[in-house]
Parts: C-alpha cells; sequence; structure tokens
C-alpha cells in the first residue's frame, strides 16, 4: 500500500530532524565530550617509588581558531584535579594561524602540571605549513618551555629511575631515534613518547622493550560503527586508536586527542589517558 500524502511528509520531517540532530552532535556536542580513559601501564622493571603513580597522556589539542580556547582550559582544569604525578603531551600543540604564539601563551599559561615531571614532544602541525618551518617549532618549543613543559626533541629525559624516551616528528623529518637511544640504557625501564604511531614500524627500535605512546590520528575523528574511520593520517591503517601489541615486547597506545582540525567528531569522542604505573 502506497503511504499518504500526510505519511510521507511526516516520514521525510522525522528524518530530516534525525539528519540535523546528528549533524548537531556531530558538530557541537561530541568535538567536547572529553572522555577521561584510565587505564594501567605496565613497565618493566619499574621502580618501587613509581609504583601506583599517574601518568596524564595529552595529545593534539591544536590550539588555534577551529579549537575553542574555553574548551581546552576546561580540558586542562579536569586534569589538573586528577593530581598527576606525571603529564606527556604528545604533540600537535597548535594548529598554525596567525597570532598563535600570543593565543598559545595565553591558553597554555593553564596547562597542567605533573607533580613530579611535565613532559612534551612536538608534532607535525607544531612545525607550520608543510611541516617545514623550523623556525616556527621552536618558538612553539620555547613558549612550552617558558611555562614548565620539558620538551624532548630527541633526547632522553628521567624521572625517578624511568627513562622516557622524546622523539622528535617524523613528517617533519625531525625524527632521530639513533640520537635519542645514544644515551639510552636497554637494561633499565622506559618509555617512548613518538607523535606519529607509523613511527612505531620504523626499524630502529633494538634493545627497547616498552611502551611507545603516539597522538597524531584524532581517532579518525569519525567513524561509523562497525567500519573503518574514512581519513586516517598514517601508512599503517591498523593504527587508529587505543592499544596495538608490537614485535619486540614492544606496546603501542596512540591518544585520540583533545583538538581537531575540522570541529567535528563523530563515534570517536576526544581523549585524556590516565595511566597508572605498574610493575
Amino acid at each position: 500500500m502506497k503511504p499518504t500524502r500526510r505519511q510521507f511528509l511526516f516520514g521525510a520531517g522525522a528524518t530530516g530532524l534525525a539528519a540535523a540532530a546528528a549533524g548537531f552532535y556531530t558538530w557541537r556536542i561530541e568535538p567536547h565530550w572529553l572522555e577521561i580513559v584510565r587505564r594501567p601501564l605496565p613497565v618493566r622493571g619499574l621502580p618501587a617509588a613509581l609504583a601506583g603513580k599517574t601518568l596524564a597522556q595529552i595529545s593534539d589539542i591544536h590550539v588555534g581558531p577551529r579549537v575553542d580556547d574555553d574548551y581546552v582550559v576546561s580540558v586542562f582544569e579536569r586534569v589538573a584535579a586528577l593530581r598527576p604525578d606525571i603529564v606527556v603531551l604528545t604533540g600537535d600543540l597548535v594548529s598554525h594561524h596567525d597570532g598563535m604564539f600570543e593565543q598559545m601563551e595565553r591558553v597554555y599559561s593553564r596547562f597542567p602540571r605533573g607533580r613530579l615531571a611535565t613532559v612534551g614532544i612536538p608534532g607535525n602541525h607544531d612545525y607550520g605549513y608543510g611541516w617545514s618551518q623550523a623556525e616556527t617549532a621552536e618558538r612553539v618549543v620555547a613558549v612550552a618551555r617558558e611555562i614548565g613543559i620539558t620538551m624532548l626533541r630527541n633526547e632522553i629525559f628521567e624521572i625517578a629511575g624511568l627513562q622516557i624516551i622524546g622523539l622528535d616528528d617524523l613528517w617533519a623529518k625531525r625524527f632521530a631515534p639513533w640520537t635519542a637511544f645514544a644515551a639510552f640504557n636497554d637494561g633499565r625501564p622506559a618509555i617512548a613518547l613518538s607523535h606519529n604511531p607509523d613511527t612505531a614500524d620504523l626499524p630502529v627500535w633494538d634493545g627497547f622493550e616498552g611502551w611507545i605512546l603516539s597522538g597524531h590520528t584524532h581517532g579518525g575523528q569519525c567513524k561509523a560503527p562497525f567500519l573503518p574511520p574514512p581519513l586516517l593520517p598514517v601508512r599503517n591503517r591498523l593504527y587508529t586508536r587505543g592499544e596495538f601489541a608490537l614485535s619486540g615486547s614492544r606496546r603501542l597506545y596512540v591518544n585520540r586527542g583533545v583538538g581537531h582540525l575540522l570541529p567535528v567528531r563523530f563515534n570517536v569522542r576526544p581523549e585524556v589517558t590516565l595511566f597508572e604505573l605498574v610493575s
């Protein structure tokens, strides 16, 4: 039986309302609906002094014209309220734009500090247009250091016996693990920070057994149920979000990020990860 004109109009109206509601949710709700993901981070040989301590991973904040400053500050306040012992920032502090350094100074003045340490690395967007503006990255790093973030660029920073290996960005052609690993002691506990998860597949990890904490993907930002995200800025498209087992007793964790490039998210809420360090 054919639907009546009234039934047709009612169905069309309901479909339009559903589409409008979904669009509003994708645009205005989920991009700011932060999830605090709590999970253990087992570290081989973890010093007893760090057992039970917390490590907060924040990634891909993208301070700039497309991410609301008040939202970012509210994220920083939520993380600070968790009183993490260590805070790590895994790249893409900003999106390049006019006035970015003034905005960065204003927003990052509220960045949460770890009780033991606050450590970060650059991402590709911190290198400006074409990921090629070294002077832009230098200034981003300088601003971050001024407000108390220890920025690592192919360097190792030690916290109570735990080595944190901070690697520079792959797309900016500044990824130089041989420089960082020159000071690495493979007999002692370590974790690595590397913005782009594709770096986990490169043959540069000999002797490293532990976690690599990454970001970069935003989890794909939009993902239909049961389907992979249509846009994913990695060569290895398995690396969407969450935990992955790797060769050589390594594990990878890909954080979904706080910010966005386009102000839309669907089925991929922004994330801050709160790890508990365990032996």
